[in-house]
């Protein structure tokens, strides 16, 4: 492939990602529309982070194809990633994303979250040509999850009043 059809092929890229930015603003946009606006004690509803969210993400989609049709991501800095994706370390995150969400209401979310955080961790460790870290590892990244996942779940169900999922019909795990 020569110069002038890698460019091309840079900008045709470039603008996918603008208008993939773009379509999901749209959707968010959409799903906004069957928000509730009834303003509550701080004088904005519920609806006004996914609009602002939405407007913004419009704006950057509208850019991003703006600056790849006007020339390309000019002042974009050549990627310093490998030349092929490390698919065991994305099957490592994959599990733990995937594993948290099938597992949070059976064990709860501080458990679930945990071993998400444990999973993650592996794989990205891996991808950094590390070492996985063994069991050792593995139970400091789990004390570690747990010590993330705890405070944030006593935030979200005692300060906040949202209710997720526990393992314990207490409340405190």
């Amino acid at each position: 492939m020569g110069k002038p059809e890698r460019e091309q092929a840079l900008v045709l890229h470039q603008t996918a990602i603008g208008v993939g930015v773009l379509l999901v603003g749209v959707a968010m946009a959409w799903g906004a529309t069957d928000i509730s606006s009834v303003a509550g004690y701080a004088g904005v509803g519920p609806n006004f982070m996914p609009w602002l969210v939405a407007v913004v993400l419009v704006v950057c989609g509208l850019w991003l194809v703006w600056e790849a049709r006007t020339g390309g991501y000019r002042l974009a800095e050549a990627g310093s990633g490998a030349e092929r994706g490390d698919w065991p370390a994305l099957l490592w995150v994959s599990a733990g994303v995937l594993l948290n969400a099938a597992l949070i209401t059976t064990v709860g979310f501080v458990l679930s979250c945990g071993l998400c955080y444990v999973l993650a961790v592996r794989g990205l460790r891996l991808s950094e040509g590390q070492a996985g870290g063994g069991l050792r590892g593995a139970l400091r990244d789990g004390g570690v999850g747990l010590a993330i996942a705890a405070p944030v779940y006593w935030m979200f169900t005692k300060l906040l009043a949202i209710n997720l999922p526990g393992l314990t019909g207490t409340g405190w795990l």
